[in-house]
């Protein structure tokens, strides 16, 4: 079985967590690196050398996974808004023989700012988020990436969505 590697993009609240989260159930022999857990930290800085700092944490970490005889699939999420993040990413990535799927997860404005504060109103984020997610969504209409309307969907439906576009990939 040829490996995959799921990079899978969008704005805070958009799902991508919850959604991996999923598919790691669902896909066989699945591992799951979320971009935020190489940058948790307090204070929150960005500088030039903490973004060298989680591109060189993300990197290493994808690469073990990849080169693991253990895991077929390679599940990862992060905002990746700009094309030169994921630019930068797949080519410091060995993905020689493996399959690369770059999606980015979208949500409609008004699904997005109804998610987000729900997770403000019972404490799992804070009040700046809205304006900073909502900022960063026009962003993905330009990435080279497939895209993934989630606002209609259910996290199983999203799921399902991206299990028929790694399908279609096999077949390409």
């Amino acid at each position: 079985m040829q490996k995959t590697l799921y990079l899978i993009g969008g704005a805070m609240g958009v799902g991508k967590t919850t959604v991996c989260q999923l598919l790691k159930k669902q896909l066989p022999k699945s591992v799951f690196l979320d971009g935020d857990w190489c940058w948790d930290a307090d204070p929150f800085q960005v500088t030039e050398e903490t973004k060298a700092m989680v591109m060189d944490n993300i990197c290493f970490v994808l690469n073990r996974f990849l080169h693991c005889s253990a895991y077929e699939n390679i599940l990862f999420c992060w905002v990746m808004d700009r094309q030169s993040i994921l630019d930068a990413l797949l080519e410091r990535l060995d993905r020689q023989g493996f399959r690369t799927l770059c999606l980015s997860l979208t949500a409609s404005p008004e699904a997005l700012s109804q998610r987000l504060s729900a997770d403000i109103a019972c404490g799992k984020r804070e009040p700046d988020i809205l304006e900073r997610s909502l900022g960063r969504l026009p962003l993905y209409e330009v990435l080279n990436t497939c895209k993934i309307d989630t606002t209609g969907l259910t996290v199983p439906e999203t799921a399902d969505e991206i299990r028929r576009l790694s399908k279609d990939l096999l077949l390409e």
